[in-house]
């Protein structure tokens, strides 16, 4: 009792206090008891640390895309470059697309093909069926599409001096300055969601210095007219007949205190000390199922209603309003990796810290930290538009046509998307995904039956777009190691349960949740078949592994096989959860044992002569041993089949797996190989591939010497597959919490993960499968404290390092649990 009152107060007690002591000692001062009390102040001084400001900025403007500063409000993005002369700014609405709704009665009949292709796989004739499965292909995905082009062009021609420009995460908001003229400047950019709108403000802060005019334009066609109020319109279309095409209405208004003139396209700026600006856009889309002009959102009347509310506020209200909105969620997780470096880092521009930290190996918790949270930011800012999910880029594009169309790659790329949505504490982003996946299982249940033959639930499969299209892609004359591959909904669904798994939401698991699972369940209990070769055991065929390619020891190179691991594997996290939900829902009981009786049959993980875990259902190699795919491992991470406690030998099939992998691969790869090295609780594995995911790669268009290609991140840290794709960044985020908490509704395991370069750390405001926050405070690499926060009562585990508390709590209750496992 009286080293309990010792130690209370050297600590600051939560709401509810709980002493746990995990290694006993006896308060005589020694040497031991000081080393425990110098740690014991340490833990006090760590407590009173916050995370640093995170700021991403640079000494000159951009001069290519990749060094861009991004903001959104979930709906409308935009690209800053804060050039001096010719500020550009690359404006997008996640909304605009090509195309039309998915025709339901697309390539009825394809199903076919199937009986053909199976008879030829079991002969084990695998060029025939590579050759079928170009029948059992539709058209690819439609095209997202660029907004407009906004071009502030500077009247005044001096030189500019002292030029920052920074984006400020912490609060969303962009900005930069300089002196020209003796006279000093500043520009700041937002995106607001409450408002609907993207603002600017330019001001001279020695006098009405502002000089410029504004342009509006587009890659995809357009009308712009501006008119003498300061307001700027331009309306156009996708690309496409415009009978059958997307419109939109895009609105500029400018304030100025200066003087206002206008040609038929120009606002000009005359003699002004601010100068505020402000975009709104709506488009005709209403509905993946809807017809953009026939069944079209009143976007017109939407845009006038938009425009009309800005004159209800001021700047500053706006501004208000929106870091509002935007800190209740980010505020929510801050993370702070204890190091002595971070101020100094803090004082070198981020392109050139990102280039130190590439080429020098000098290690820099804040970079580290600032990367983490940048994923963070950007989920935030793309991802709030009902049905209409971050795409490839998120929001963010300035190409006409976007590298692979900016569709939705459901093989890897839309799952990874949202792997660190739940843990850190962003759920709320995930709702765009269950509005489109509703769509999706819509269109699903015709290519069930057109292309498979199938009469019952929906499947999806490589790519998709904002109008849910789930056919196998390809246009009869593309690979079948991409094309055709139909596991995409069953893949998709897991991020279903794994929302129910961390909210506990019954409503949305009754409603939403289980229907999905079970229409997804239903598919692929009837596209499964019994295995010819092995007599009770089910599998598919036809198979592939997405865009990997096998060789047989016939020296036949091919993509097309039959039980492939990675499509048993996904099925199998299919089963289970859906058995799951099903539970908790209640009823059902003849298709839960349908389910239950399926699983039990499903081929088994084997491991091949290389002591991996077989991709494919013979023993065969690999095409390319180290391809960026890792499809096989989907039951390590994201999916909950293999542990090294439950399954230690596939665990180490696993990680051989990953060693043939190696670590060069594109920065999406990267992100997902993270999580599974974390998985496998080796944390100074997956902290080195954290590391090469931070490795500095050039802009797309640099022609210098010092140009640079591979995977990894680009100057303004968006991730480098190359080209762009956001899902690195968010894999990357979703590691470092993997790296930081693990486990499920019945057990947490605490920093399982952690490296030695992250000795010392705090963490607050992750979440935890059940319904928990959970924050960490951590020294020498060892557990200090745990405070768990509860949403419903419960009990949980508590596992660190071989050590298991159990915790019973009650709703809304806070908990602090000192683990003093100190030096």
């Amino acid at each position: 009792m009286q080293r309990k009152q010792k130690n209370e107060l050297l600590f600051c007690n939560p709401p509810k206090l709980d002493y746990i002591c995990i290694q006993s000692t006896i308060l005589i001062m020694k040497k031991r008891d000081i080393s425990l009390l110098l740690s014991l102040l340490f833990f006090n001084m760590l407590s009173a640390q916050s995370q640093a400001p995170m700021t991403l900025w640079y000494e000159r403007p951009a001069d290519y895309y990749e060094e861009s500063l991004l903001i959104g409000n979930g709906k409308l993005g935009a690209s800053i470059f804060g050039g001096i002369e010719d500020n550009i700014i690359y404006l997008n609405d996640i909304t605009l697309w090509t195309g039309k709704p998915a025709d339901p009665n697309l390539d009825a009949g394809a199903s076919k093909w199937i009986t053909p292709i199976r008879k030829a796989l079991f002969a084990e004739d695998y060029a025939k069926a590579d050759s079928l499965q170009l029948h059992v292909q539709g058209p690819n995905s439609q095209f997202y599409q660029p907004l407009g082009t906004f071009h502030i062009i500077n009247d005044n021609k001096e030189e500019a001096k002292s030029y920052i420009r920074t984006l400020d995460i912490d609060s969303a908001l962009c900005h930069d300055r300089y002196t020209q003229g003796g006279k000093r400047y500043s520009r700041e950019y937002f995106a607001s969601n409450p408002d609907k709108m993207i603002a600017m403000r330019i001001r001279c802060h020695d006098g009405h210095g502002i000089n410029c005019h504004l342009l509006l334009t587009s890659q995809v066609p357009h009308i712009v007219k501006a008119k003498s109020n300061g307001q700027m319109v331009m309306t156009g279309h996708a690309i496409g007949d415009p009978s059958e095409s997307i419109h939109f209405c895009c609105m500029m208004k400018a304030n100025s205190d200066g003087e206002l003139s206008v040609t038929d396209t120009t606002i000009v700026v005359s003699k002004a000390s601010e100068l505020t600006i402000y975009f709104i856009n709506e488009t005709s889309f209403n509905g993946a199922l809807h017809h953009p002009v026939n069944e079209s959102s009143p976007y017109l009347s939407n845009a006038s209603d938009d425009i009309w509310h800005l004159a209800n506020y001021t700047y500053d209200q706006f501004r208000k309003r929106h870091t509002g909105d935007y800190k209740k969620y980010y505020d929510r997780l801050q993370l702070h990796l204890g190091s002595n470096t971070e101020r100094a880092d803090r004082s070198i521009p981020t392109d050139s810290l990102l280039k130190r930290y590439t080429d020098n190996g000098c290690d820099s918790r804040y970079l580290e930290t600032l990367y983490f949270q940048y994923g963070r930011y950007l989920l935030i800012a793309c991802s709030r538009t009902p049905g209409v999910p971050a795409n490839l880029q998120g929001l963010w594009t300035h190409h006409k046509y976007s590298p692979w169309r900016g569709n939705y790659t459901v093989n890897i790329n839309l799952e990874e998307n949202y792997w660190p949505a739940e843990v850190a504490n962003l759920s709320e982003m995930t709702t765009p995904l269950w509005n489109f996946m509703q769509s999706l299982s819509d269109n699903g249940k015709h290519v069930a039956l057109n292309y498979y033959g199938i009469h019952r639930g929906w499947c999806s499969s490589h790519n998709s777009d904002i109008w849910a299209m789930a056919n196998p892609v390809g246009e009869k004359r593309e690979s079948p190691e991409w094309s055709n591959w139909n596991m995409g909904g069953a893949w998709l669904s897991q991020a279903l349960w794994e929302h129910y798994r961390y909210t506990l939401g019954h409503t949305f698991l009754t409603n939403t949740a289980y229907p999905l699972l079970r229409g997804a369940s239903e598919f692929c209990l009837d596209w499964l078949i019994d295995n010819p070769l092995r007599p009770g055991e089910l599998i598919t065929a036809p198979s592939t592994s997405p865009e990997n390619e096998y060789k047989t020891p016939k020296d036949y190179h091919g993509t097309t096989c039959y039980g492939g691991t990675a499509d048993l594997a996904i099925i199998r996290e299919l089963f289970e959860n859906t058995l799951a939900a099903g539970q908790i829902v209640g009823g059902d009981k003849a298709f839960l044992k349908e389910v239950k009786s399926s699983l039990k049959r499903l081929h088994p993980y084997t491991i091949g002569h290389e002591g991996d875990i077989n991709e494919w259902y013979h023993d065969w190699d690999d095409w390319d041993p180290q391809h960026r795919h890792q499809s096989h491992l989907i039951g390590l991470y994201p999916g909950h089949q293999i542990t090294p406690s439950t399954t230690p030998e596939l665990a180490k099939a696993a990680r051989r797996s990953l060693e043939i992998k190696g670590d060069k691969t594109t920065g999406w790869s990267t992100g997902w190989r993270i999580n599974l090295w974390a998985r496998l609780h080796d944390g100074e594995q997956a902290y080195q591939l954290y590391k090469k995911l931070l490795t500095y790669v050039s802009p797309d268009d640099y022609k210098g010497k010092d140009r640079r290609r591979s995977g990894g991140t680009y100057p303004n840290l968006l991730d480098a597959h190359p080209p762009f794709q956001i899902d690195g960044n968010f894999g990357g985020t979703a590691g470092v919490c993997e790296m930081l908490l693990q486990g499920d509704e019945k057990e947490m395991v605490l920093l399982p993960a952690i490296p030695d370069a992250w000795k010392e750390g705090k963490v607050t405001g992750l979440r935890a499968r059940g319904g928990y926050t959970v924050d960490l405070e951590w020294f020498d690499g060892k557990l200090l404290s745990a405070t768990i926060t509860a949403d419903n009562k419960g009990k949980i585990k508590l596992s660190n390092k071989g050590k298991q508390i159990t915790l019973k709590v009650k709703k809304g209750e806070t908990r602090l649990v000192r683990f003093n496992n100190v030096p």
